[in-house]
């Protein structure tokens, strides 16, 4: 592909998200940033939430990652159907009752207010380790498709992309952003679509032939019973739950959208359509990855080293301009559907639970554009320090990442709707503190200390576990908390 074509279709790409935030960040307000005005439909956030929860990391990491674990994944997908399905009936009652804008506001509700910014500590720390190796992956697509071409270093490729993001974020926000999700994800499911499509016709498959070939294959291989792998198909599954509920319930990104919906009955309802399509998603992204294989043996292709490489590998050289084409749009929807609604995210916990900003209070606009920029510029930096240090797939060190940096917030949460005892408030922090560092350790050296037991994303339980336990050993005696802050 020549750059200028490249270079057409990814300007003419981000004209329509700069089209689409003119028309829907016109009159708004810091309300309109931070809620949308709570006048979203509800069909519209559950099929740009797909764009979002996927991300790059799906889009190159999944597929890839066929050849290596196979369809071991599957089990993570079940259980997170299965938290969306507790996220639904246990935590957005709660933030609707009390209508917030921040959910940690409900740490500070019942905890204090260290609980609240420690919540939104661990959330914006998480967000920008997350956001950044996200965004990385398609920086790096984009680099070796266009940029290198070109002359232009990575390092300003990363701000240029980043850029990009702020100009059709910075007025609209969240508004701005359940739309442009939407788009996004139909350049991300037609980019699979159409992969899957151009493989068929390759190796003469019909959907049933292509069915039987997958199953008949060793990459179609959904369960393992090794309680010492990483991959046992029971841990995949509780790890699921757990990830779904501390990533998408207990994180402001992805109920920042749900939020915007009109009501409750309407954010349930999205929940449950969305986590359908979620798992459709998953499924076929997990044969593509098969079929990826299935290609690559069948036409005696040396793959790269790297599972992450794999998929963009084969569409800029062997499946034609067109997928090559729909292939960089999609990486760039799938990465940039994630990475604005963060950095969205970013600035609105930043706003709401530090500064104490008031969404209704218009004056405060300039100061919440300035957060937004140094965001933008914080994630630049953390992508470039990435790209230097980078040496594991990404899929496993986002994954492993949110074991460590979420495992505190499901603690508290978990801990707070649980129980009514309160905590000392000298001891939160600590707490906060030493579970992930433990974790760490345990992870590290569980090989040696449990028999062979290799952790996988179950580490995230066993961090918030060790919080929460810490959380139990230092709470106040006679205390209990106000019950205006739990369900009734």
């Amino acid at each position: 592909m020549s750059s200028i074509l490249v270079l057409f279709i990814l300007l003419a790409y981000f004209g329509v998200l700069i089209l689409i935030s003119y028309f829907t960040s016109r009159k708004s307000d810091n309300e309109t940033f931070f809620t949308a005005n709570r006048t979203s439909p509800w069909y519209l956030v559950a099929f740009g939430m797909i764009g979002t929860s996927l991300s790059g990391v799906t889009f190159i990491s999944i597929p890839g990652e066929v050849g290596v674990s196979h369809w071991t994944y599957l089990p993570v997908v079940w259980g997170n159907c299965i938290g969306y399905i507790l996220i639904a009936w246990i935590l957005l009652p709660l933030f609707y009752k009390l209508n917030l804008v921040s959910i940690y506001s409900w740490l500070g509700l019942r905890f204090g207010e260290k609980a609240r910014l420690i919540g939104s500590f661990f959330f914006i720390l998480s967000q920008l380790i997350g956001a950044s190796f996200r965004l990385f992956l398609v920086v790096g697509v984009l680099q070796l498709a266009l940029f290198d071409r070109l002359g232009i270093p990575f390092a300003l490729t990363v701000f240029i992309t980043l850029g990009l993001v702020w100009i059709y974020t910075f007025r609209g926000g969240i508004k701005t952003i359940v739309w442009t999700d939407t788009l996004q994800t139909v350049f991300m499911l037609i980019s699979v679509v159409l992969t899957i499509v151009v493989i068929c016709r390759s190796l003469d498959f019909d959907f049933r032939s292509m069915v039987g070939a997958i199953q008949d294959s060793s990459y179609a291989r959904i369960f393992d019973w090794d309680w010492r792998s990483s991959h046992h198909t029971l841990k995949q599954f509780l790890a699921g739950i757990a990830i779904t509920v501390a990533i998408n319930g207990l994180d402001q990104n992805m109920m920042q959208k749900n939020l915007t919906c009109r009501s409750l009955k309407d954010c349930r309802i999205n929940m449950y359509s969305f986590s359908f399509l979620f798992l459709c998603t998953n499924l076929l992204f997990l044969a593509l990855g098969a079929l990826l294989y299935l290609y690559a043996g069948v036409k005696a292709i040396e793959l790269p080293a790297k599972s992450d490489d794999v998929f963009a590998f084969l569409s800029m050289n062997y499946f034609g301009v067109v997928t090559g084409l729909f292939f960089l749009l999609g990486i760039t929807a799938a990465a940039y559907s994630s990475v604005d609604s963060s950095l969205t995210s970013l600035t609105t916990s930043f706003c709401i639970d530090f500064l104490k900003i008031d969404p209704r209070d218009s004056g405060q606009k300039r100061r919440r554009i300035r957060v937004h920029v140094a965001f933008s510029l914080l994630m630049c930096l953390v992508i470039v320090l990435f790209h230097e240090l980078n040496n594991t797939s990404v899929v496993n060190a986002v994954l492993k990442a949110v074991g460590y940096t979420y495992g505190p917030i499901l603690a508290l949460f978990v801990f707070g709707l649980l129980t009514s005892w309160q905590v000392k408030e000298r001891a939160l922090i600590g707490v906060c503190l030493v579970s992930p560092v433990l974790s760490y350790v345990l992870d590290r050296y569980s090989e040696q200390w449990l028999g062979g037991y290799c952790f996988g994303f179950e580490i995230l339980l066993v961090n918030a576990l060790l919080c929460f336990l810490g959380l139990c050993f230092f709470r106040k005696q006679g205390n209990s908390c106000n019950r205006f802050v739990k369900i009734e």
